[in-house]
């Protein structure tokens, strides 16, 4: 069943393509519950034909997967395809004037010659869509016609140490970021994998892309940093870990003085106090507070006289950082409240 209707009655159509991976999967079922959306499209390559039950039992979705050859008739399309497919479609789309949302890394990075280094693809230096990590970048949001959304390690890490360089930059300096992540299993999405196996995973975690991995420049750029030429040391190892879903960041600072632990509580609750999907929190947080929510749980965990600091984050990374970050940039796209459609 709907919502109720937000505070705008007008509806659109939206359309996704990359609609039977784990994320299209997430932004079905939102956008069949959002009150001011018409869910058009399901649109998918390899499940061509199968009906959408036939891959999630639990959607009450009757629609059958489309081929997508070059649609225009919705409103506003979200993409959530293998990296480096959306740059052949995003264009013909925008300048057919319609609302895009991209969950890949294909138009994050400013940087061209960044991208080619991670991605280990090649694009245009124009290849840059408006970044959607509405805590920092609302008012440009609003604006843009065209949004890229976060990548999730990024979204559990930059939401977890943004306050210390937008905060207060006259009294918070960081030298160093320390950083290790924990993924759910399906943060590398549907494909069957051996490597991603019950028999390979379970009772298992293990390192990856260690010091290579494609978020870090995404990470650096929105921090207002490079990966090239940073102003901090960063550091950063992404693990994958026996849950299905979930991102738990641990994240060790190094301060250039030492600043007291009650000012940085203070700075992030001020920071994030107009933000109704980051809640600060006094105690321990864990990936089940947030598994099958839009949260992102911040936790200051220790901060020494020395100016070392430990924050932890965690978020579900199929919702925060991916489907639902993606609803809740286009509801403030669209002029909605941000929250419409995403209360669990």
């Amino acid at each position: 069943m709907k919502e109720p209707v937000s505070e705008s009655s007008t509806m659109y159509s939206a359309s996704i393509i990359g609609a039977s991976g784990y994320s299209g999967a997430e932004l079905t079922r939102l956008l069949l519950q959002h009150p001011n959306i018409e869910l058009q499209e399901l649109y998918a390559f390899s499940q061509t034909g199968k009906h959408v039950s036939e891959l999630y039992a639990a959607l009450s979705c009757d629609k059958v997967y489309q081929p997508y050859n070059g649609e225009t008739e919705s409103d506003l399309y979200f993409l959530a395809l293998p990296h480096g497919e959306a740059l052949r479609l995003v264009p013909a789309l925008v300048d057919a004037g319609k609302t895009v949302i991209d969950l890949s890394g294909d138009f994050r990075l400013k940087c061209p010659l960044e991208h080619e280094q991670f991605y280990k693809q090649v694009k245009s230096p124009g290849s840059v869509m408006t970044y959607g990590m509405s805590e920092l970048f609302s008012e440009e949001i609003i604006k843009a016609k065209a949004i890229s959304n976060p990548g999730c390690f990024a979204t559990s890490i930059i939401l977890g140490v943004a306050p210390l360089f937008r905060g207060n930059k006259s009294s918070v300096k960081v030298r160093a970021i320390n950083c290790t992540s924990t993924s759910g299993i399906s943060g590398a999405g549907r494909s069957s994998k051996t490597e991603l196996s019950f028999s390979e995973m379970s009772e298992n975690i293990r390192a990856y892309k260690v010091g290579t991995h494609q978020h870090i420049p995404e990470i650096m750029q929105a921090l207002g940093s490079s990966s090239t030429r940073p102003s901090f040391d960063f550091t950063f190892t992404p693990m994958i870990g026996s849950l299905v879903r979930g991102i738990y960041s641990i994240l060790n600072v190094q301060l250039e003085s030492p600043v007291d632990g009650d000012c940085i509580k203070e700075l992030y609750r001020n920071f994030y106090q107009d933000a109704p999907f980051v809640r600060v929190r006094d105690n321990m947080t864990e990936v089940r507070h947030v598994a099958h929510t839009n949260f992102c749980d911040v936790h200051i965990a220790y901060a020494a006289p020395g100016g070392s600091l430990v924050i932890i984050t965690a978020i579900d990374n199929l919702l925060k950082g991916a489907a639902g970050q993606a609803i809740q940039n286009m509801n403030l796209m669209l002029g909605l409240p941000e929250t419409t459609g995403l209360s669990f």
